[in-house]
């Protein structure tokens, strides 16, 4: 059984745009990758709400990313398949940040991976590095503007280009949401239903493609 690890923000944990609820199981990519790749493979959920890279959010300092990296790594071994999806809650106004910079923070995030991995379990698990989906047009009516605002709609437009050359430079694997979902209408940020069961799809395909 091969294990593989989601780690990642709102849309890993399955954030519903309209309610603020989790989408089921079986809706939320994780679970669906679950159910797409079958019982040779174990899919772990590890989303959270406001997640970002490696900084700690002035409200909520527990979200740091790099902070639980490592015991959620340690917690699972043996991984074989790391997803990882954040970069999105560092296009907060409060971080001041660049697409680049956040690519360049997820790159942080990859070394620790291969370094801790090694170290731990003895190999280092495939990476797939996926470019956040865009942050919606439509930011401005958004129940969180304020918090966004619409520059991150542009900047976050350049993550696939500096997102692919970090993967390129850490030899994993390049995944681009953006080519296949785009968030809900309602806020902007959130992916819908259908924006979950496409990325799931995708998703499986990569998966098997690195272990077929």
């Amino acid at each position: 059984m091969k294990t593989v690890l989601c780690y990642g923000d709102s849309n890993t944990f399955g954030y519903v745009p309209e309610t603020g609820m989790r989408y089921p199981r079986d809706v939320r990519y994780p679970g669906r990758l679950q159910m797409l790749l079958g019982d040779e493979y174990a899919v772990i959920e590890e989303g959270c709400n406001g997640r970002t890279t490696i900084y700690d959010d002035p409200i909520d300092g527990w979200k740091n990313g790099l902070d639980y990296l490592r015991p959620c790594l340690n917690s699972h071994k043996p991984v074989d398949i790391v997803i990882m999806m954040l970069g999105s809650n560092d296009l907060k106004d409060t971080f001041h940040l660049t697409a680049k910079e956040i690519a360049e923070s997820a790159g942080k995030l990859i070394d620790v991976i291969s370094e801790f991995t090694e170290e731990k379990q003895g190999f280092i698990p495939e990476i797939i590095l996926v470019s956040p989906p865009e942050i919606g047009r439509d930011i401005r009516h958004s129940p969180f503007y304020g918090a966004f605002y619409e520059n991150a709609v542009e900047e976050s437009k350049k993550f696939p280009e500096n997102f692919r050359a970090v993967a390129e430079e850490k030899g994993c694997i390049f995944f681009d949401a953006a080519e296949y979902i785009y968030p809900s209408e309602y806020d902007s940020l959130h992916l819908t239903v259908e924006g979950h069961l496409i990325l799931a799809e995708k998703l499986a395909e990569a998966v098997k493609a690195i272990t077929s």
